[in-house]
């Protein structure tokens, strides 16, 4: 997102950003903010047709990446700056919240899981034991009727 864009969301001038970044270098490494080239500047003016006033400005702008997006939120001092930062920490906040209930739910998943798997065990022992008393009884020899020799 290029500068003009960013300070027009957080309602400073376009000048006022660049200051704040400028004043506060350390917190834009190159992976959060980076300065347009000619080329690139051409290439975004013709794309973009809201930003055909950068085609007569003396500087390149500046582009900020998701992360310079956010902390171009913490060293501006508008309201709508402010609110976005306290928006950020709110959601990170809740974030972190989801992950430790999830993280209970899935520490309580395995323990059931690991319970299911001893009484599958112990069921299937209660089975093999039982499975020789639900057999049909072996047909036992039948005893004749009457006098047999060599009984």
């Amino acid at each position: 997102m290029v500068d003009a864009d960013l300070a027009a969301i957080y309602g400073v001038e376009t000048r006022a950003l660049n200051q704040a970044v400028k004043r506060n270098r350390e917190r834009f490494p190159g992976d959060f903010v980076f300065q347009l080239s000619v080329a690139e500047k051409e290439k975004v003016i013709t794309n973009c047709d809201h930003l055909a006033h950068l085609r007569f400005a003396k500087s390149l702008p500046l582009a900020f990446t998701e992360h310079g997006a956010i902390m171009a939120a913490t060293v501006l001092n508008s309201a709508k700056a402010v609110a976005m930062s306290v928006y950020v920490v709110r959601a990170f906040v809740r974030m972190r919240e989801q992950l430790v209930s999830n993280a209970a739910i899935l520490r309580r998943l395995a323990e059931i899981d690991r319970t299911l798997l001893q009484h599958d065990a112990s069921l299937r022992d209660i089975y093999h034991k039982l499975l020789p008393l639900l057999q049909p009884p072996a047909d036992s020899p039948k005893r004749r009727i009457g006098f047999v020799s060599g009984d």
